[in-house]
Parts: structure tokens; sequence; C-alpha cells
């Protein structure tokens, strides 16, 4: 089917919306530019079956209004970055999985994730994280890389890319060409790495080559500045230099470019969206994301309209990339198979993840009982990576509630009151069970860790996100890693706290 500029372009866009189904405004905008592609995000979730109607929804709008199918793309990497519904199965985080030891578990997540996304109708996956960590202090990545050597990252990477080889479901390594040694989170502003080509091949290319080399289908740029590789002060996303001249032409990649979200604070407040996209298509991308605000998606897909009026975009580079975003469209699932979601065999398998990756990291083990005092924070969104909502069940709640015992929920950033108030309230256990999630962004809770030990009663605390939180703490405390604030995690550390034995191995120096 010969297609105009408009329909092309319109492929290579990929727009998000709020609420549970799809505005009359959101389907007009479709209309009138030919989108392709639609995001999906945890507000966008209520059921598996409202979900799966959604999902068919959008390809029925946009077959109509394109010829082709949608991408219907998630973000679901499992962890903290987990998009999907209850009664699904939403597998553990990267960091927790490449603490059970064996890449094989990489790929058992990412086949039920498979599952589940063939059963609820997206086919489009924004994993796995490639990322290594090699900077504790990073505020986005963390617990979402394998870790902070590059060979256990590629490794996991690879296994994890694996099964979606002719699945039907296509999967995107990402933030390329690394985004685990910033220190500022691109949702709000705009990183920035020192390092020469030479220096990232020796550390973060080398996930990203070798999953290439194993068939990776898509990769997805960061809004991350390298003024050594880019002198023009652009992040990647925007740079040819990163897009087509390292990972196209350099790398050898042939497969889908994608932007990250083209509203992140790195581009919307030092380009403008709409901007913004224009240049990451001029430099080579093949599909640009806006993920929920319709006044930037309507601007954005008027600017790269507009740019192809004046002669902006090589069109024969905008055929060949729409040729291959519909060569992978050629490669999705038809229709979704509502038996492959929320399969009992599945949640088991997850769960057992979670209880080989809890990892003891330091100090001793002690009986836990109805005598011991468990305090520490709710989750929260600690980056715009993470859901608007945390997870609803607290680790102090939870815990509580397993062993009959005294707890308190402590504000993320405690105050000294408050770390007064709870060091007296502790005074009602003989013994004492922290839980943090990422103290080493928000120091009042090891505030709150310092003044408990100074107590000298028996303490155990657990790391629910970045195990970089026991690193600063007396080695006399009994140290657990979980890597998730997630019910699956909470239920494996109930069993370690009752005397079953820590079976992982930390992925990252502590």
């Amino acid at each position: 089917m010969e297609m105009t500029v408009r329909q092309m372009l319109g492929q290579k866009l990929v727009f998000g919306f709020h609420g549970t189904t799809l505005s009359q405004e959101f389907k007009a905008l479709i209309r009138e530019y030919k989108i392709g592609n639609v995001i999906l995000f945890l507000r966008n979730v209520e059921s598996a079956a409202q979900l799966r109607a959604l999902c068919g929804e959008i390809q029925t709008l946009i077959r109509e209004e394109t010829g082709y199918p949608a991408f219907i793309v998630i973000d679901q990497e499992g962890g903290m970055v987990s998009r999907l519904p209850k009664d699904a199965v939403n597998v553990p985080g990267a960091m927790a999985l490449a603490a059970t030891g064996d890449p094989e578990n990489a790929r058992l997540a990412s086949e039920i994730t498979i599952r589940q996304l063939k059963g609820l109708g997206a086919n489009f996956n924004m994993a796995p994280v490639l990322d290594v960590n090699s900077n504790p202090a990073n505020p986005v990545i963390g617990v979402r890389s394998f870790g902070d050597q590059a060979d256990m990252v590629a490794n996991f990477g690879r296994a994890a890319i694996a099964p979606y080889a002719g699945s039907g479901v296509l999967c995107c390594i990402k933030h390329f060409p690394g985004h685990g040694d910033t220190a500022v989170d691109s949702h709000l502003g705009l990183p920035r790495v020192d390092k020469t080509e030479e220096e990232l091949e020796q550390l973060e290319l080398i996930p990203f080559r070798r999953a290439m080399e194993a068939g990776a289908q898509a990769v997805m740029m960061s809004h991350v500045l390298f003024p050594k590789l880019e002198p023009e002060q652009l992040p990647c996303t925007m740079s040819r230099r990163m897009t087509t001249g390292l990972l196209r032409q350099k790398l050898g990649f042939h497969g889908l470019i994608l932007t990250d979200c083209m509203e992140m604070g790195a581009i919307q407040d030092h380009f403008g969206t709409p901007v913004g996209v224009v240049a990451a298509i001029q430099a080579g991308a093949d599909l640009a994301e806006i993920s929920s605000t319709f006044a930037l998606e309507q601007g954005a897909a008027q600017a790269v309209n507009e740019a192809a009026e004046r002669g902006k975009f090589d069109l024969a580079e905008i055929r060949e990339s729409v040729e291959r975003i519909l060569r992978f469209k050629r490669q999705l699932f038809s229709q979704p198979d509502s038996s492959l979601c929320n399969r009992p065999e599945d949640h088991l398998a997850s769960q057992k993840l979670s209880r080989m990756a809890v990892t003891q990291v330091g100090g001793h083990r002690f009986p836990v009982d109805g005598n011991t005092f468990f305090c520490g924070c709710a989750d929260y969104r600690a980056s715009g990576a993470g859901n608007e909502t945390g997870n609803a069940s607290t680790f102090p709640a939870y815990m509580g509630q397993a062993f009959g015992a005294k707890f308190l929920v402590t504000p993320k950033d405690p105050s000294p009151e408050e770390i007064r108030l709870a060091v007296q309230q502790a005074e009602s256990g003989d013994k004492i069970v922290l839980g943090t999630c990422n103290a080493h962004l928000f120091r009042g809770q090891l505030a709150l860790a310092q003044a408990l030990a100074a107590t000298g009663k028996p303490m155990a605390v657990v790391a629910l996100r970045n195990p970089y939180d026991l690193s600063p703490l007396p080695d006399t405390l009994w140290k657990l890693a979980a890597y998730d604030y997630s019910e699956p995690a909470l239920a494996a550390l109930s069993e370690v706290l009752r005397g079953a034995l820590p079976k992982g191995c930390c992925p990252v120096a502590l």
C-alpha cells in the first residue's frame, strides 16, 4: 500500500493517554495524524479483562485508520517498573533476578512476561534494562539494572531477550549507550556522562553489543549528554552522531531505534517536546514516544508534519524506517489468548524467584517473633520511571500482621523528632527489624537506622529496593537485600525472618 508522508510519519509516533478507555479527543488525534502506536501505563489498567478490551479497541481503531496493526507498547520490566494488573503475573526486577545467580531465571521471567502480554493484548515490551549500574548514587536505574559488572549485565540481558525471538512480542533493550553512570534522573533533568567512546567500549557498550549480536529487536536511546562524543550538547535521543553514527552505522544495528519519552524533563525543559521529536526523527529514530500530555502529542504531530513540508526530513530515510517498522509489525501475534495470563504455575514460579533473590549481605541471623518491633516507610515513587502510586502493602504492617508484632510506618525521610518517636516506640520490642526504601536518596532513613541501632537491641535492616542502603550501616546489624518492594518479596522476607536460609548473592559491590 502506497503511503502518504502523513501516514508514514504517523507510523513513527507512539502516544499515551490517561484513563482506562480511549477518549474521543485521543481517537480524533489518531485519526487526524494516522498515529500507528500507543503506549500503556498502570494508569490505563484496572484488570486483565479491561486491559484486553482496551488493547482490542486500540488495535481496531489503528487498523481502521492506518491499515496496519499497532505497536501496543508497555514498560513491563518487572519489579519497580511493573504495569500489569493484579490478576496477571508481575515478575521480580532485574537486580533481583541477577541476585539468584542464574541467567536462566531471567529467561524464565521473560517467558512468564510474554505469556501475560500475549494474554492481554500488548505486543511490545520496553525491557530489559542493559545499563550497568556503576554509580551507586544513580537515582533512576538502580535495581532496574542486572548489576554493576558489564559481563553479568550482558549474560542476564542476553538470557532475558532470548524468549522474545519468534514469540509475537517484541522487546527493547535500553538506555543506549548507557544510563548507569548518571546522578540525575532524566525524567527530571538532563544527565551528563563525561566518557570517551573508548571508555564506553570498556563498560557501558558491552551488554548492548552482546545483545545485538544475540538478535536484539529494538534499542531505546537515552536522554543523556555525552559531550566527548556529541560536542553540540544534544542528548543521545536527538543526536545523529549517536543514533545513526554510533548505533546504526558503527555498531551495525538493523532493528528498531526508539526514543525514551520525549516529554521527560531532559527534553521538554531544555529543548521542548515538539522540537525534540523532530530532532529525534532527523537523528534516525524509528519511533518517537510521548507518553501522556495531549497538547504535547498534538504539537509534536503537527511539528513533524510541518517539518516534512519544509523538507527537513530525508524522505528516502523516512520510507526505509517505515518499511522497517512494518516488517516488525508483521511479526506480532494476532489475537490475545486469555488462557496464557495469570496461570497459577507462573505465579508460583515468580514467587520462587523472589524467594531465591533475598540476600544476606552482613551480620548474623536471630529469631524474629512477636516481640520484634517492625518499622520503615511505605513504598513511594522515587523516580519518574516508577508507578505513580507505590505498593499498597507496607513492610511494617505486613510483618506486624505476619508475626503478631507491633509496628510503625515512618515517613520516607523522617525528621529528628519522628526518629525520636520511633526509637521511643521501639522500646516495646526486644528486637528491631527496619525496612528501607532508597535510603541512599532520603538520608533520614539512614539516621533512623543509626538511632535504632544505638539502642543495642538485636536489629535487622532490610533494603526493600536498592541494596546500597546497607553500606553505611554498622556491621553488627543483620543486613538483608530484597531488591523489590512487592507482595512476593515481602512474603519471601517473612520466610527468611522466620528462619529460612537466604539464597541470593548481591549483584553490586557494597
